[in-house]
This record gives structure tokens, sequence and C-alpha cells, in this order.
């Protein structure tokens, strides 16, 4: 049965989802509820939180080898068979160590899943659609996250780790035997080999800008934001609310605040995938998040308004949407222009390395400084990352200027 570009990208977006659900969990639950896990340090928590994507950094280029030699679908069948067996550890291992290995297991399966995702949309999408699918694939999966953050948070306020935990890994083990409808087989292909020898050098000026585009949105969005917002929420509000014997507490308001970004991403994803399909300069579009999401976090940092902090949180979930489509775009485009395994194995490389740089370096300055000194920091160097986009449009529209008197002279 062949299955159409559209449903292809769906498939492998939900599966995704699924699988995810454990690990977005962890990024609300740990930092609040650390000492339930056996931990006796506040910098075990960002270990915990970044050896996965450590583990990412050598085993991406493996794991591009081996879609090389094997099927997507293969890929997914071991990926969630691990997302289960992981899940199901965080409530049941009660030691540092073992923690350790269960997080490094979750690495492997994230990146047969990241990576798969990747080609799967390269080769489903063209010119005209490819930013519209990159934000349908961000969105879907990101169900995934609003309800391992969410219904996370909220479960473990009112049940215990263990339970949640089980009850994520069980959604897995269902979802295991769904992989054989929605992730179809793929005929080998020769364009690979051509590309192969046709594009001698792929590390070019422009793909060195996108991969540290990539390298800081790991590290602001999937690392330092993610760890950190527990303790910013916990900072401004001090004790649990209570209503109609409801009790909120800081886990369950930071996974709802989490999950308002999963929950609009399905929809607000790809209608900024398809801005960038018809915009004639996305080097504009992606300074947005750049420049607004700096400012953005210095606020931030320094806010003590419990309702300004949640209005500015919203805001920042918005960008981040932005930040994310945009990159991931540009990445997939250079990739479809030149080695697109190559490429895209750098890029999940450098996403993956950012992201377990957040936890671990946020928890680390957290030890000494101030929340507010983070966010600082954080802000600064998307402000840099912005002007460095900037001087690239300049250089860009420098060079359209210099052709077009070119042209004329001729």
């Amino acid at each position: 049965m062949r299955i159409s570009s559209k449903k292809r990208v769906i498939g492998i977006a939900l599966l995704t989802a699924v699988a995810v659900m454990g690990d977005a969990m962890l990024f609300i639950v740990l930092p609040l509820y650390w000492e339930d896990f056996g931990l006796t340090a506040l910098w075990q928590i960002g270990v915990l939180l970044s050896v996965n994507r450590f583990v990412r950094l050598p085993l991406n280029p493996l794991v591009g080898l081996f879609y090389k030699h094997f099927q997507v679908r293969t890929g997914v069948f071991i990926a969630v068979g691990l997302a289960c067996l992981t899940t199901m550890s965080y409530g049941i291992l009660q030691d540092f160590w073992l923690l350790l290995l269960v997080r490094a297991l979750w690495g492997v399966a994230w990146s047969l899943l990241r990576l798969g995702g990747y080609l799967t949309v390269i080769e489903a999408a063209d010119d005209s659609n490819r930013g519209r699918f990159v934000g349908l694939y961000n969105g879907l999966w990101g169900i995934g996250g609003l309800i391992g953050m969410l219904a996370g948070g909220i479960l473990v306020d009112y049940t215990s780790v263990s339970f949640v935990t089980v009850l994520f890994a069980l959604f897995a083990l269902v979802a295991f035997p769904l992989v054989w409808l929605l992730v179809p087989v793929k005929a080998p292909e020769k364009k690979e080999q051509q590309q192969s020898q046709q594009y001698t050098s792929w590390f070019t000026s422009r793909v060195a800008l996108v991969l540290l585009t990539s390298l800081g949105m790991g590290f602001i969005v999937f690392g330092l934001f993610a760890s950190t917002l527990s303790p910013l929420i916990e900072r401004s509000y001090k004790a649990d609310w209570t209503g109609a014997q409801i009790t909120i507490g800081a886990a369950t308001l930071a996974g709802v605040i989490q999950a308002v970004r999963w929950g609009w991403d399905p929809f607000v994803a790809p209608w900024i995938g398809k801005c960038l399909d018809r915009s004639t300069s996305k080097i504009r579009l992606l300074l947005i998040p750049l420049f607004s999401g700096s400012i953005l976090l210095f606020l931030l940092g320094y806010i003590q308004s419990l309702f300004l902090l949640f209005l500015l949180l919203l805001v920042f979930q918005f960008t981040s949407t932005f930040f994310v489509t945009t990159t991931d775009t540009f990445a997939t485009e250079v990739a479809s222009q030149s080695n697109r395994v190559k490429v895209i194995t750098a890029h999940t490389i450098a996403v993956d390395l950012g992201a377990a740089l957040g936890p671990l370096v946020a928890f680390y300055l957290l030890e000494f400084y101030s929340i507010s000194i983070v966010y600082f920091l954080a802000a600064s160097f998307l402000m840099l990352l912005g002007f460095m986009w900037l001087y690239q449009l300049c250089r860009n529209a420098q060079k359209d200027v210099t052709l077009h008197r070119e042209t004329r002279v001729k």
C-alpha cells in the first residue's frame, strides 16, 4: 500500500510523540521531586537531563550510517521498544548510576527517532512545502511533550512518580505494533549515491551558520529553558494554590506552561512553515525569534510578579515554536541542496550538543549564581546569534546590489 508524503510525515511524528512522553515528564518532575528518584545533589539533576544528549553526539553519525543500510521502520521499532523500557525504569530505579544508564539508552532511542523523522521530511518535501512539513512534524510529535509535561506534572502532584512512569510506558507498549502500519518500507534509491559523488564539500559557511543556530536552539529551548522552568516558577510561586480542595503545585504550573506550546504547535508550527515557504527572505523571519527571544529571556530572569511571569512565558513559548520551526527548515533546506545524511546528521548533533549543555551549564551556574544571571547569559548568547545572522543578511543584500550593477553594466 502506497502512503502519501504527508501521511508518512504524520506517521513518524505520532510515533515519536508516544515515545517522548516519559522524557518530557522528567523535565518537569525531576527538578522538583529529585529526592524521590534517589538523587542526593542538584548537579545530578543536570547530569541526568543531559547525559542522553551527550550520548547522542557520537551516536548520531552511527545512526546516519544505520539508516543508509536499514529501513526507517527498523530504527523506529528499536526506538519505541527502548522508550517503553526506559520510561518504566524511571519510576522503578532509585539509584543515580542506574538512572544514568537508562538515560543513555533513551539517547539511543531518540537518535533513531529524530534522524529517522528528519530523513522522512527531507524525502517527502520539496521547496514548495518544506516549511509546512517541518512544522507539521514538529507540531505533531510535540503532542507527546504536551501529554508528558501536562499530565505528568499534574499526576505526579496527586499520585506518585512510579505510577506515571508505568502509565506512560504502557502507551509506548501499545504503540509498538503500530510502527508496522504507520512507517512504510521505502524502496532503495540510487539518488543518495549520486549526491555523494556530486557534492565533494558539504561544509560551507552557510551550513556552518545554520549549525551554530541549531546549537543555540538546542541550548536555549530544549536545554536551559526546559530544565529551569520549574525553578523559575518556584522562585515567584512560594506556596501551592488551593481551591475547591484542589492543590496546584509548581510542577503542575510548569507542566501547564510547557504544555501550552506543545498544544498549539500542531497548528502554529505548520502556519509558521507556510510563512517560510512563501517568504523571499527567510533570514528576516529568523531574526524575529532571535532578537525577541533574547529580550524575553532577560525579562524572565528578573520578573518577580507571577502574573507577568506567566504572560512572558506564554510569549516566549510562541517565540520558541517560531525558533525551532525556522531552524529546522533552514537545516532541511541546506541538507536537500547537499549531502542530506551528513548535513542533517550534523544538525542533530548540534541540537543535541546544545540541549545537553543547557541543563548542565544551567544547574552548574545555579550552584553559585541566581537564576537571573543564568537567563541574562542565555539572552546575551541569543542576541549575539541574531547579530551574526543580521550581518549575513547585510552581506547577501550587498551581493545582490553588486550583481545588479554588474548586470546593468553588461
